[in-house]
């Protein structure tokens, strides 16, 4: 630092006896060898309590100390040196740059502030600046000190702050203000003085910081620090954050200042203050805040504002007796954009179905993003169930147009639970996880629609989870069980496939059927593994009964809408089937028209490789879904399998029986085969026939049996000459489920 004392004839400086205290061996060690090396007599202290019994024992002409030390720390050294050693100078050597501190050190009566760390040039200017100041101190005391203190103290502050250092005299008005207020503000220091400081504060802070300043116990040991908004040169609002520390001159402590205009300020002055510019750190809190609450990729609420709100929305609807309705989507096929685009396209189309999802709102509705590619939106105040309907409607068809994502144009759609408040739920909790479970129940019957939440889709909440930890155990401890519907040539009565149906033998609750976990399994995304256990174990009867004669028995068998999504469906398909050895030729799999037109082209493709491998294709409950030509014509299905709600409508003299008609008159056409489910009369089995409808299965033949039953049937069949003869023993046999 610069000196505004010019130097006069002086002794050798370099002889001076130095005090260096500091608690860190690393950089008091450092200090030493520097001054050392430019001849000076340095002593070291490993701390304040050593540099007070140092003080005590030998003389020196500077003390250089540390402000932070342990027991006693730079202050109390201070005093210590003002009683032992009083023309003894104090040289601050300290990283604590706070306004306080440093004002402080220098009320105690150091010298001169070096900031750590410290330029070993500057340190040894200042040094010498000291000694030689220290010279003079011992010809001019009284006076020269107080130049010092004043001198050192002006020159820290205003010279090297970083902060605004601002005087106001009585009356609020600046009469003096560094140069930073230009770099900051843009306000020319000439143009604010005299002028009240409330011009450039916020209105709202204003108050606030006038109450502050009048507060008696505000004191130059005891400023005031506030947070205040500042407004910039030639803006009518307050853009700015400032940190404000604040007290009241005492004039008869305040220092003589060299600098005529800054002299005539200090006369003035009434409160002596510094502003720190705290923009960057105000906008990182709220930057903090935004992210806590908000998804950084779409900038949407995350899960928690979302709760917040739905809690909100909860009340209010209570107290006006408003339904609400709480919407989970989720988007369907994005996993396998994800993993064959990668994360980057997928991040872009996470935003390009935000925006088109938000289009489709009314104010007041909450759209947040629950995790990956699930949302959840929140509708208050509605009057009836349409208007979820609507949005519902409104959102899947948003949805439908394609995306382009650079060269890349793709398909995703959306499935969609709704919730209704109170019907569904009176908790937060409750309509968020109905919600979801409506939402599977949508995935489970082929994806891209919705479905408001019925309590004949949950299984309560104790017998839910218990169920779910009890399903993982099965799938572990081999409890699930493959039972087989025999499916029967009308005209022979022989079988000529078999239906895999997955059963679970309970150790506590008996043998439940699909209906009794399926859905759970679905929802928690075990059905993957269930399904494979399913295939592997029915894979590897069947072959048998293949290899003992049956070599044209057919395997029928059930695929969730999750596993044909899988990017490895068919590779893994064929990898079971390989580690069975079991014939392609020999299976037919079994999907919905819903999971064919969730993903139109990529399920095509799939299915047509695994028609070219000898698999079989089955559209499982014809007629019920989105039934259409064109798909029967483009992709490769061999079988139609007609739902058993049409074939209950076949009686005599009875016009139901019109859409089995023509479902099988559409089979023909094509020249496909066809499976008449739930056959269960002579009557129903009679009008099929008569159709040319040649295979069916239900409970007029029997219930699906374990294999050890149909074994035995099969056993029969082999020895019947004739196979309507093993027909009528079908139907004799006990229905009993072993």
């Amino acid at each position: 630092m610069k000196t505004d004392l010019a130097e006069p004839s002086m002794p050798d400086l370099s002889k001076a006896r130095i005090l260096v205290a500091d608690d860190d061996p690393r950089l008091l060690l450092s200090l030493v060898t520097l001054l050392e090396q430019r001849g000076y007599q340095v002593t070291a202290a490993p701390g304040g309590r050593a540099a007070c019994q140092k003080l005590d024992s030998q003389q020196f002409d500077v003390a250089m100390l540390d402000l932070r030390m342990p027991e006693v720390d730079g202050f109390d050294v201070m005093v210590h040196a003002a009683s032992a050693q009083p023309e003894c100078a104090i040289v601050v050597v300290s990283g604590e740059s706070s306004f306080t501190s440093v004002s402080r050190a220098l009320r105690r009566g150091a010298q001169d502030y070096i900031r750590k760390p410290y330029d070993p040039e500057e340190l040894l200017n200042t040094l010498h600046a000291v000694l030689g100041k220290q010279a003079l101190v011992r010809a001019h005391a009284d006076v020269q000190q107080r130049l010092e203190k004043s001198e050192a103290l002006h020159r820290y502050i205003v010279n090297s702050s970083p902060d605004i250092v601002f005087m106001l005299d009585q009356d609020g008005r600046f009469c003096f203000a560094n140069n930073k207020i230009e770099a900051l503000l843009g306000y020319r220091r000439s143009e604010l003085t005299g002028k009240f400081f409330g011009s450039i504060i916020d209105k709202q802070d204003l108050v606030r910081v006038t109450y502050a300043l009048r507060d008696a116990g505000v004191t130059a040991d005891n400023p005031r620090t506030f947070e205040v908004r500042l407004k910039t040169r030639g803006s009518p609002r307050a853009n700015r954050y400032f940190e404000i520390t604040a007290f009241p001159v005492d004039h008869e402590t305040l220092p003589l200042v060299a600098d005529a205009h800054a002299r005539l300020a200090s006369q003035k002055a009434r409160f002596y203050g510094t502003a720190r510019d705290v923009t960057e750190r105000k906008e990182a809190e709220a930057f903090i805040n935004f992210q806590a609450y908000h998804d950084l990729l779409t900038r949407l609420p995350n899960r928690a504002l979302f709760r917040d709100r739905l809690n909100l929305a909860i009340t209010q609807s209570e107290r006006s007796h408003q339904k609400l309705a709480v919407m989970f989507l989720d988007l369907d096929r994005f996993k396998i954009i994800n993993d064959t685009l990668g994360h980057a396209m997928g991040d872009r189309l996470l935003q390009s179905v935000t925006h088109r999802l938000e289009a489709c709102l009314r104010k007041g509705d909450t759209l947040s993003r629950f995790g990956g590619d699930e949302f959840t939106l929140l509708l208050p105040e509605i009057d009836e169930p349409d208007d979820a309907r609507h949005i519902a409607k409104k959102l899947i068809q948003a949805l439908k147009a394609p995306f382009q994502l650079g060269d890349h144009e793709v398909f995703v759609g959306v499935s969609i639970g709704i919730a209704l408040y109170p019907e569904a739920g009176g908790s937060m909790d409750q309509l968020i996880q109905n919600a979801d479970i409506a939402m599977y129940h949508v995935k489970a019957r082929g994806k891209d629609g919705y479905r408001f939440y019925a309590d004949t889709m949950s299984i309560d909440t104790a017998n839910r989870l218990s169920l779910e930890r009890d399903l993982r155990q099965a799938l572990e401890n081999d409890e699930l069980r493959v039972f087989y519907q025999p499916q029967m040539c009308a005209n022979s009565g022989r079988i000529v496939g078999l239906e895999a149906l997955v059963r679970w033998q309970h150790p506590e609750r008996g043998l439940l059927y699909p209906r009794d976990f399926l859905p759970l399994a679905e929802e928690t995304r075990l059905i993957v593994d269930l399904s494979e256990q399913v295939l592997s174990r029915a894979c590897r009867q069947v072959n048998k009964w293949i290899l003992g004669g049956h070599e044209n028995l057919r395997l029928s068998v059930n695929l969730s809408p999750i596993q044909v999504d899988h990017p490895r469906f068919v590779e893994n398909l064929m990898e079971q089937l390989q580690l069975q050895n079991f014939p392609p030729g020999n299976l037919e799999i079994e999907i919905t028209e819903n999971v064919i037109m969730s993903d139109l082209e990529q399920i095509s493709i799939k299915l047509r490789e695994l028609a070219r491998l000898g698999v079989r294709i089955a559209i499982d409950d014809f007629g019920t879904g989105y039934s259409s030509l064109n798909y029967l014509h483009r992709l490769p299905i061999h079988t139609l399998k007609v739902d058993q709600s049409f074939v209950r409508e076949i009686r005599t003299g009875d016009d139901g029986a019109c859409i089995v008609n023509a479902i099988v008159a559409m089979a023909h056409g094509l020249k496909l085969d066809i499976v008449a489910e739930g056959v269960e009369t002579d009557i129903q089995l009679a009008y099929l026939k008569g159709l040319g409808c040649h295979q069916v299965q239900g409970f007029f033949y029997g219930p699906a049996q374990p294999a050890e039953a149909i074994s035995r049937l099969l056993e029969k069949e082999a020895k019947a000459p004739f196979g309507l003869e093993v027909t009528e023993k079908l139907r004799k046999l006990d229905n009993r489920i072993v």
